[in-house]
């Protein structure tokens, strides 16, 4: 009787064959690419055509958001460094989501995109959502933890990255 454990010493992935888990384990990162990417550009879309978002004061305004959650936060003087320039706060991270959703969708400099989305969502969960109770109603933490494994990984398939990784390879090879 076995009890759930593999016996066979095959290898498909030497053998040039490839199974379904070869398969998905290849694309498991496509879905959290897309989703992020998709997500971030929607976001700082959503910022750059929101006319009362860029302001330093009214409702929905980015000056408004930052000064109610001043007190709340875990690192003030980040906020108050944003309240120099609330719009070009906003500005920054508008352009910031669409930079880093761009890349990390079309796969161009993936690890420094995501790079660049983890510390957005750090520097969200760390102002914005940090009061948050319980904790995992916050969206940043979640989103945070998201960019971790395309930091670490990139993006291997379906990218320009390796587009151009195989490029320089053929390049060094003719």
């Amino acid at each position: 009787m076995t009890h759930g454990m593999r016996t066979d010493t095959r290898t498909p992935h030497l053998e040039g064959g490839r199974d379904w888990r070869d398969t998905a384990t290849r694309y498991a990162l496509l879905p959290l690419r897309v989703f992020l990417g998709v997500t971030f550009i929607y976001a700082g879309l959503d910022k750059l055509t929101d006319s009362a978002f860029m302001k330093a004061d009214g409702a929905g305004s980015i000056g408004e958001t930052m000064r109610s959650v001043r007190d709340s936060s875990a690192v003030p003087a980040l906020v108050d460094l944003a309240l120099k320039s609330p719009a070009g706060f906003g500005y920054a991270i508008a352009l910031g989501e669409l930079a880093v959703g761009l890349g990390v969708l079309f796969g161009l400099l993936t690890r420094l995109a995501a790079l660049g989305g983890a510390l957005i969502s750090l520097s969200l969960w760390l102002t914005v959502s940090w009061a948050t109770e319980p904790y995992y109603y916050g969206n940043d933490l979640i989103y945070l933890m998201a960019w971790l494994p395309l930091v670490l990984a990139g993006a291997p398939l379906l990218s320009l990255d390796a587009l151009l990784r195989a490029r320089r390879r053929a390049g060094n090879y003719s």
